[in-house]
């Protein structure tokens, strides 16, 4: 009994003997937690902290299954030479240079008057002249944490480069302008392939961030090789160095063809009835 034991003269006295049992259940009570801890580990974290079989998935550009894909992009033109740049390559498995976050979007439509102002007057009469689709502006985040992503941001700035030339010198199709491109986002209401020219691009390349290396001919060698169409041997490729971050804003012109323009109704425009063709007519 415990108490039998505080009564023995040669126990130490009583603080010790009360010191010795606090200290005993102390011990008791951490094996137990110990024990208790172990059972709950050993439940959820394999032996040694590995896992018994490690699966690394393949980084890739998710779509929509069902097809009704809404973010904002802009489409490759259908000319031999974009189809078989690498570059703009990266841009194909998203159907065009897609804004990966929400983009901010300006647009304005305007319809002009002329003011007349009869001599003597103090308030004039406007004459209607026309309407127009002006500019609009895109803005959008790119980040890049991965050779995935740096590809895909080298390709976009090589697209935008792209677009923005003409057909000068030695080129394919001589004293042509630069392309005429689709701007799709947003569902059929918003934006269907609207025919846009892109005039102006600008991309800022921060000093407060990291830049990471991409080695684009090692990730076309590994496309390869998992398409079982190369077995060749690895080769140092170019590097290129993207930002982690960066905002990439581009100014679209819709702009339409002479015919498409006579054909144009207003009573189908305000019934819907271009909603979802190639028209384009915003």
């Amino acid at each position: 009994m415990i108490f039998d034991e505080f009564k023995k003269p040669d126990s130490g006295g009583l603080l010790d003997t009360a010191e010795r049992i606090i200290k005993d259940g102390i011990a008791d009570f951490q094996e137990g937690a110990k024990g208790f801890m172990k059972s709950i580990r050993s439940r959820t974290i394999p032996s040694d902290g590995e896992p018994s079989e490690l699966k690394l998935a393949e980084a890739s550009w998710a779509t929509d299954p069902a097809g009704k894909d809404w973010r904002v992009k802009l489409s490759i033109p259908n000319i031999q030479s974009y189809n078989e740049s690498p570059l703009i390559g990266q841009l194909k498995k998203t159907g065009g240079l897609c804004f990966p976050y929400t983009p901010t979007i300006i647009m304005q439509h305007s319809a002009n008057y002329n003011a007349l102002t009869p001599v003597h007057s103090n308030y004039p009469f406007y004459a209607y002249e026309n309407s127009s689709v002006d500019a609009m502006t895109l803005t959008g985040q790119f980040y890049a944490q991965n050779s995935l992503e740096g590809a895909y941001w080298l390709g976009c700035l090589h697209y935008l480069r792209s677009v923005t030339k003409m057909f000068y010198g030695q080129s394919s199709n001589q004293g042509a302008p630069p392309p005429v491109v689709k701007l799709n986002g947003y569902g059929d209401y918003v934006f269907k392939n609207v025919p846009v020219i892109i005039t102006n691009f600008t991309l800022d390349m921060p000093t407060d961030v990291d830049y990471i290396a991409v080695n684009l001919a090692q990730l076309e060698k590994n496309a390869k090789r998992i398409a079982n169409t190369d077995t060749s041997p690895d080769e140092k490729g170019q590097i290129a160095y993207v930002p982690v971050e960066s905002q990439i804003s581009v100014t679209l012109q819709p702009i339409y063809s002479r015919s498409e323009v006579e054909k144009f109704s207003l009573d189908a425009f305000v019934r819907g009835d271009y909603v979802g063709k190639d028209k384009g007519f915003i």
